[in-house]
């Protein structure tokens, strides 16, 4: 097997990958926050180094990936209908974004095994499946990784702990059939997607659940069931859509939730000794500052729990 590309050294035990310099074209008004990378970005520069992503090798996605859909994507072979579940119009860019996005997290699982923490300032492309994108995914990254991760020997037990407001359908529908991996989603019931896949755990939860709520729920049924799974990889898609204001989420947790959430969940990771690859997932929030803040938030708490 083609070995990954080897990782440039640092001095800072942690860092973070960012492909915030690729942008891509947009119809005017679209709906895609293509703000909040560089928003984020620059929130936490100083923080910690923050390297441009690398971009993720079509073979490694085509471990997951069907080749003609793959192959359809890069020549631009595309059909409106499959633009229009994209989210998104074709452009050479957008593919290279999404490819970066992707390759991102890959670096950051990388960073996981050597100290513990790795984090990607983007990615957690849950909607993508086999042969189909889905908003806003094209490549779903947490099973890219999964699956490399399980063929390398780099992990025996992987756990995807999918905390978007939506549920993780494409991740559940790829890694459904294998048994070393875990996929739990807390997500809203009534939100996209309208058709749910099956999780290893689903905890659908209604309209405007509270931070006490939420968290209550992350405490006596989400990490107990990571404990009880045993994973020695841990990908989490810290998603920012589950604040109140979200354009396209129905829960009403603030930025303290929000903190706490992230601090509870890669507390569980520190002290299980478990190397946990954090990823943005969605955020579509009205106010910019608060989408930007609450992805901000994960790598802000990394910083202090793994410290």
């Amino acid at each position: 097997m083609q070995q990954a590309a080897s990782l440039p050294e640092f001095t800072h035990p942690f860092r973070a990958y960012s492909p915030a310099d690729f942008t891509f074209p947009l119809p005017e008004g679209h709906r895609f926050p293509q703000y909040k990378y560089e928003g984020v970005r620059q929130q936490l520069t100083g923080r910690l180094p923050i390297l441009t992503t690398p971009q993720l090798r079509w073979a490694d996605a085509g471990r997951v990936h069907d080749a003609h859909f793959l192959r359809r994507w890069r020549r631009g072979e595309v059909p409106r209908k499959e633009e229009r579940e994209f989210g998104l119009p074709w452009s050479e860019e957008v593919v290279v974004r999404a490819m970066r996005a992707a390759g991102g997290s890959l670096a950051a699982l990388h960073d996981a095994r050597a100290v513990g923490w790795g984090a990607n300032l983007a990615g957690g492309t849950h909607h993508a499946f086999a042969d189909r994108a889905g908003g806003f995914c094209l490549v779903n990254d947490a099973a890219i990784l999964t699956r490399l991760a399980l063929d390398e020997g780099w992990a025996q037990r992987v756990a995807v702990l999918d905390l978007d407001v939506h549920q993780g359908d494409g991740t559940a529908a790829l890694l459904e059939h294998e048994p070393r991996a875990f996929t739990l989603s807390i997500h809203g019931e009534r939100n996209y997607p309208f058709r749910k896949e099956r999780s290893s755990l689903d905890l659908g939860l209604g309209d405007g659940v509270t931070d006490a709520e939420y968290l209550t729920v992350l405490r006596t049924q989400a990490l107990p069931a990571l404990e009880a799974f045993r994973p020695d990889l841990l990908l989490y898609l810290a998603g920012a859509d589950v604040l109140a204001g979200d354009r396209f989420g129905r829960f009403a947790l603030t930025l303290d939730g929000v903190h706490e959430r992230n601090r509870r969940v890669l507390t569980w990771a520190r002290d299980a000794g478990v190397p946990v690859v954090s990823m943005m997932a969605g955020g579509y929030n009205a106010d910019h500052t608060l989408t930007v803040a609450a992805h901000a938030s994960v790598v802000e708490q990394g910083l202090e729990v793994f410290r």
